[in-house]
């Protein structure tokens, strides 16, 4: 991606190599060696774990990803690099596997940019990595957007992503406002993090705070439960100190709910509540059926669906209003109950839950 000469551009999509993938497998086998030989390799996760971060012997990195040992603005910390443009540095914490509890840590980020180019900085904790480690959830800070005098650059400060089919562009493009937030950060200042995850709903707090900055009701990750990773970015130094790990006793949810089926369904938005009646069939990944209710009766639903992972899109008409809208959902089935985001285009904005007719 050319960096032009007086901004930044996001990229589109947050690349990490696979080839990280069978030093998981590796490691996961207990045969893995990382920035330095790694320890604590139980196979029994304990309720909580420390990991002070003064070295970096329970790091498992790509190549290509430096992480080194150095002291930080009055602490001991790991520092994590990448060359490479546009990708990653995504590492692994050895014998972590994390599903639902929290994650505490301290992140500091440091940008290296030239004259006359912006970057606000990328750095973060990654969740329930994957086999595939190019699969995770995660929370990261750009805390050079926090002081901007532009608005929308201020309202992107704190973020959250599902690496790979959910970047920023999709779900900021897709879900304005929803999964990105403000909070009052600095560059090259330490930053206290904490993440707590409970089942599909995840808080991020920052420094101490003790109301969410973030709040994302319904993770998009395909999994429920993997290993804990730091992760920073390209063009900039990010510095980890602290991690702590608290597992708690995990939500009762499995993927794969069974979309197919007749659902009552409730909207909750800024411009009222609204409901009707889903009929849907399923065919592999492909979702097809009937929306009857509000924006009008026998309107043609057609959607995607993964795991148990559902969107859908309907057309319709808005009450005493001209001309036609699109409804569109997004969220997770969980046998009979499902629930997830809803808009109607230029309309509303909400929630919507279903309970399956039986």
């Amino acid at each position: 991606m050319a960096m032009p000469s007086t901004v930044w551009r996001m990229p589109r999509s947050i690349k990490i190599p696979l080839s990280l993938g069978a030093a998981l497998l590796l490691w996961s086998a207990g045969h893995i060696s990382g920035a330095q030989e790694p320890h604590g390799t139980d196979a029994a996760v304990p309720a909580s774990q420390t990991f002070a971060l003064t070295d970096t012997r329970d790091l498992v990195v790509e190549p290509g990803v430096k992480a080194e040992a150095v002291e930080y603005r009055g602490r001991k910390a790991v520092r994590l690099t990448r060359e490479a443009v546009d990708e990653a540095a995504l590492a692994l914490v050895n014998g972590t596997q994390f599903r639902d509890g929290t994650i505490e840590v301290d992140i500091a980020t440091k940008v290296n940019a030239p004259p006359g180019v912006r970057r606000p900085g990328f750095a973060g904790i990654a969740f329930r990595v994957g086999s595939d480690p190019s699969h995770y959830e995660l929370f990261y800070l750009r805390p050079g957007n926090s002081g901007s005098e532009d608005q929308a650059m201020r309202n992107h400060t704190v973020q959250y992503v599902s690496a790979p089919g959910f970047g920023w562009e999709k779900l900021r493009r897709q879900w304005p406002f929803i999964y990105e937030s403000y909070a009052d950060l600095q560059l090259d200042e330490w930053v206290k993090v904490k993440i707590d995850v409970r089942g599909r709903k995840a808080r991020l707090y920052v420094n101490g705070s003790e109301k969410p900055s973030l709040v994302v009701d319904g993770l998009k990750g395909e999994d429920l439960q993997g290993p804990v990773a730091l992760w920073g970015y390209t063009g900039e130094e990010a510095y980890f100190s602290n991690l702590r790990i608290s597992n708690a006793k995990p939500e009762p949810l499995e993927n794969g709910g069974e979309a197919a089926g007749t659902w009552d369904v409730t909207f909750a938005t800024d411009a009222g509540g609204f409901g009707g009646t889903l009929k849907l069939v399923r065919q592999d990944s492909t979702l097809v059926g009937v929306w009857s209710g509000a924006f009008g009766p026998d309107q043609q639903v057609n959607g995607t669906w993964r795991d148990g992972y559902v969107e859908l899109a309907f057309g319709g008409t808005w009450p005493e209003q001209p001309g036609t809208v699109t409804a569109t959902l997004a969220g997770w089935i969980d046998g009979d109950s499902a629930r997830g985001r809803m808009k109607v285009e230029g309309r509303a904005d909400g929630r919507w839950t279903a309970v399956r007719k039986k």
